[in-house]
């Protein structure tokens, strides 16, 4: 399967298995790449800049295809010299760069200057358009299903993708609420050129994640999330715990974010990935959770999607046109 994507990237299949935090380790995008997908690291799951160089080497040991670093900017409370971060990005031979969070503009010279591909995440068509203006080689639009932060204006990829593909011209990639075959084929026919999936590859038996999470990922329909930081205008997409169902109730009441942020550290999710415990933190899920059912290895995911939406494109969509 063939698009402008998979030829810029030198990739197999128009998968991306977006940067995640926490989840972003050498050994997932190793897989996700070995798989024939674009496998993207994490930069700040690790806390350094040499241990990210050490795990981008790791990542390299473990497969020959190309694989990502995804940098996202000024979401984090801690202060963090990003500019030592892309030095080590930049030394370290990785030619795909995923950005999100901030523009990335104060980073494009450096990255252009070691030919590195920037794939900046966006969820408005406006910010896609800088993102374009400022030199970046495609967009991955986030539409409101998404996990993680889908932004303030609550539209949905049935919208988002087609509208961002009508006026952009670098390829944009299709995320939130992606998990399967149907999914590749809807984002390819409104005219996206690939999809970036985030909940779907944490449920992978190579994803660093306790297999009680995955577990009850599976088990979720696609109501089981909530959307918590609204009043603070960060909205963020989680799994609908008791400690979402906390912070909710505590920004209904007109808290503040200090009220909320240990229930919604770091620690206490970690404590949730390493343990299985599902109301241990905050848990990052999209709503395509109700769509997984299964916990496979990258390869055999990423084969069963391209394979059936070549056979939706072939048999179905094809065939309803020649129907007659």
């Amino acid at each position: 399967m063939k698009t402008r994507l998979t030829e810029m990237l030198g990739i197999d299949a128009p998968i991306i298995c977006g940067g995640m935090m926490r989840v972003g380790t050498a050994e997932l995008a190793a897989a996700a790449s070995n798989a024939g997908a674009l496998g993207v690291m994490t930069a700040l799951t690790l806390p350094t800049p040499a241990l990210l160089e050490a795990e981008i080497e790791k990542c390299k040991s473990l497969t020959d295809r190309p694989f990502a670093v995804n940098l996202t900017v000024g979401v984090v409370s801690t202060k963090i010299n990003y500019d030592d971060y892309v030095d080590v990005i930049c030394k370290s031979g990785v030619k795909v760069v995923e950005t999100a969070g901030r523009s990335p503009e104060p980073f494009m010279e450096a990255f252009n200057a070691h030919e590195i591909k920037v794939i900046h995440k966006c969820v408005a068509v406006r910010h896609a358009l800088k993102a374009e203006r400022l030199g970046v080689a495609a967009v991955s639009i986030d539409g409101f299903e998404c996990a993680g932060h889908p932004g303030e204006e609550d539209v949905t990829c049935l919208v988002l993708i087609p509208a961002a593909a009508k006026k952009l011209t670098v390829p944009v990639i299709a995320s939130g609420g992606f998990a399967d075959g149907r999914g590749l084929a809807a984002a390819l026919a409104l005219g996206a050129e690939g999809i970036n999936m985030g909940t779907r590859f944490m449920v992978t038996q190579e994803a660093p994640i306790h297999e009680g999470i995955k577990q009850k990922i599976v088990e979720m329909d696609e109501t089981q999330t909530s959307l918590i930081f609204r009043s603070f205008r960060n909205t963020a997409r989680v799994y609908k715990n008791s400690v979402a169902e906390q912070v909710v109730e505590i920004e209904k009441a007109g808290g503040d974010f200090g009220q909320v942020h240990e229930l919604v550290s770091g620690k206490n999710q970690d404590v949730a990935w390493t343990t299985g415990n599902i109301d241990a933190g905050m848990v990052t899920v999209g709503m395509c959770g109700g769509l997984i059912d299964d916990i496979p290895t990258c390869a055999e995911l990423v084969d069963t999607i391209v394979s059936d939406a070549e056979q939706i494109i072939q048999e179905r969509l094809y065939g309803i046109t020649n129907a007659a």
